[in-house]
């Protein structure tokens, strides 16, 4: 039986936070694990939009810290679902600085892997497929593949 789809932009999240003095670290800059909080929860989001269903985080497959952010910077981060299986689906979460103009700068990329699951805690069939349409969402899909074989193939080889 073939599920009912979702556009990506149906579960798109954006959340923004102004960093604060609990937010940096001793070299005065964002918090790793602070961006790692909020890369979870962002896209935990987009993952409960999609889904319709409670979720919880299975991995983060790729973190990739490309600049940092220091006190007052805005961070803004923007999940979209990039894969949808059985019962796991992957995240992309992008992470900026966004200036008072409104200009954006890259600060982070992760994707993150969720599992729906019930009331007890068992992961369940996520009732919706993603619903691929442009060039992009298409190489996302297959991106996703591909880190999905690594994952397994780095699991056999017990790292």
């Amino acid at each position: 039986m073939e599920r009912d789809k979702r556009p990506v932009d149906y579960s798109k999240t954006e959340c923004t936070h102004v960093l604060k003095y609990e937010d940096i670290n001793g070299a005065n800059r964002l918090f790793g694990g602070r961006l790692m909080a909020w890369i979870d929860e962002t896209g935990g989001f987009a993952a409960m939009r999609h889904s319709g269903c409670h979720v919880t985080t299975a991995a983060i497959d790729n973190l990739q810290f490309r600049r940092g952010a220091t006190l007052n910077d805005m961070v803004v981060l923007i999940s979209r679902l990039t894969w949808v299986g059985h019962t796991s689906m992957e995240v992309r979460v992008d992470s900026y600085i966004e200036d008072r103009d409104g200009m954006r700068s890259p600060i982070n990329r992760a994707y993150v892997i969720y599992v729906a699951v019930n009331d007890a805690g068992h992961p369940i069939e996520i009732p919706y497929n993603l619903d691929i349409k442009t060039e992009s969402e298409k190489a996302e899909w297959q991106g996703a593949i591909l880190r999905r074989e690594n994952r397994e193939q780095r699991k056999k080889e017990g790292f």
